[in-house]
């Protein structure tokens, strides 16, 4: 509003550009095509689905209320132990992550052999199945005879991750510190800091905020892979879900599983996505 000899007139309105018109009818399009498509699968998935066959059958052998509200507060109080492993390996994976990503950064030739014992441990540990590693590790030392808890699959099977996600953080942290320019170090020596004090203040603060995104997505798939421990011995969700199968010889305590897992990982990786957007807003 404005004010001119006394008497109030209206400010003029901005009218929105051309292009600003074209891309908001773009968007309702795009918006519009979306739902449409979507409510055609959903609504074939629901017309066509029970017209199988064999849907009845799949009904009762995986879908079937009773043995899951039976089987449900069990399947929850066994995924305490996967939060439990998961709790303590992402800190250990984190911090072993960094240290071989340190490692593979060494510039010194006097420590080259850091820096060909992070490039060695990187390819075997990535190039090994988890599940692999889980049984050799899993089985294989507890079959040297140790005494108790030194030969608790929950040690050794919780080694096998680490010894595999380690692998991946450091390729992902690594890949941070590469994106920092040389222009970033150059800048950090001509001010008298060390290689050290340089890594420390100036480097790895920006690369672990760009890798941020990565690890996230590395930290879901380490919560689904906990389930794999299932295989050398501790009853988490996975191998509780299995004991209620056997015993009511119905599939409908894997859903039930699935559905835990679900509802942990879908926010997490909708997180993930949120700090990748807003990085990539940021780099913009």
């Amino acid at each position: 509003m404005t004010e001119t000899h006394g008497t109030v007139s209206a400010a003029p309105a901005v009218r929105p550009t051309r292009r600003a018109t074209y891309e908001a009818r773009v968007r309702r399009r795009s918006t519009t095509v979306a739902a449409l498509s979507t409510a055609a699968v959903l609504l074939a998935v629901v017309v066509l689905v029970p017209m199988a066959p064999g849907w009845e059958a799949v009904k009762r052998s995986f879908f079937d209320a009773e043995v899951f509200a039976r089987t449900f507060p069990g399947l929850l109080n066994a995924f305490l132990l996967d939060i439990a492993i998961f709790a303590w390996c992402a800190p250990l994976i984190a911090l072993t992550g960094l240290a071989i990503a340190l490692c593979r950064d060494v510039r010194s030739p006097a420590l080259f052999p850091l820096r060909m014992f992070g490039a060695v441990y990187t390819d075997i540990f990535r190039g090994l199945p988890v599940i692999l590693v889980v049984y050799l590790i899993g089985f294989g030392i507890p079959g040297l005879g140790l005494p108790r808890p030194w030969n608790s699959p929950y040690i050794w099977g919780s080694l096998a991750l680490i010894l595999v996600y380690s692998a991946y953080v450091a390729e992902v942290i690594r890949s941070g510190i590469d994106s920092i320019h040389q222009s970033q170090r150059s800048a950090a020596a001509s001010l008298g800091l060390s290689e050290a004090d340089t890594m420390r203040y100036v480097v790895l603060p920006q690369a672990l905020r760009n890798v941020m995104p990565a690890n996230m997505n590395l930290l879901i798939a380490l919560q689904k892979d906990v389930a794999l421990l299932s295989f050398i011995g501790p009853v988490e969700i996975f191998r509780q879900a299995g004991v209620y199968k056997s015993l009511m010889a119905n599939f409908t305590p894997y859903v039930g599983a699935a559905l835990i897992f679900l509802a942990i990982t879908i926010p997490a990786t909708r997180y993930a996505d949120y700090l990748l957007n807003r990085q990539r807003r940021r780099q913009r």
